[in-house]
């Protein structure tokens, strides 16, 4: 876990310009910390979630994607569709509008889940300065046009996206009286805030 703390001991709080002027480029050991706490993060809510019946998992709860099974399929679909980008996986084989849709039964989503999860944090293991520094040229269609953007942000937007939509299903599994025990990074990979 060195890494962790020399990406804790790189981070000048004040050396970051004003928004949208030459944002300070992340690091590769953000890159693998956030892919470390992206994985703990979801086999905790997959065991919260686990824990409900497939009723449960699956009614409409009036989320953006519906229900906890909705917003986790949804999830992985981001995941898998940025991750398409970054890493040449295959593209969902679903639109957007059909993600929340997109594995009907929650063991085979939790495979995958756990897969993607390890495939992130190869790929995580894998990333340079050298590649967040580059221009990423895709086609957006949520734009619905060519987009080229600077790697290094949209890393920073594919995770927090991921925190986003696990806060919206941590609130949906509160609500259904499940514990997915703590949240926060400094908590959850505690080894990579510990002080040298």
């Amino acid at each position: 876990m060195q890494w962790q703390v020399e990406l804790i001991h790189s981070i000048k709080i004040d050396a970051a310009p004003p928004l949208g002027r030459n944002p300070v480029m992340i690091s590769p050991a953000y890159v693998r910390l956030m892919a470390e706490y992206n994985a703990e993060m979801n086999r905790r809510l997959y065991a919260a979630a686990g824990r409900l019946t497939d009723a449960e998992r699956k009614a409409d709860r009036g989320a953006f994607w519906g229900s906890i099974h909705g917003t986790l399929n949804h999830l992985l679909w981001g995941d898998t569709q940025w991750m398409s980008r970054f890493d040449n996986w295959e593209k969902p084989p679903v639109s957007i509008k059909q993600s929340a849709g997109m594995i009907h039964d929650f063991a085979t989503l939790q495979a995958r889940r756990e897969k993607a999860d390890a495939a992130i944090i190869d790929w995580a293991s894998r990333a340079d300065d050298a590649w967040l520094t580059e221009d990423l040229v895709w086609f957006s269609g949520a734009a619905q046009r060519e987009m080229r953007r600077k790697k290094g942000p949209l890393v920073v937007h594919f995770f927090n996206h991921q925190t986003h939509h696990r806060g919206q299903v941590h609130a949906l599994l509160t609500a259904c009286g499940q514990d997915t025990g703590d949240t926060d990074l400094f908590l959850v990979v505690p080894e990579a805030l510990a002080a040298t």
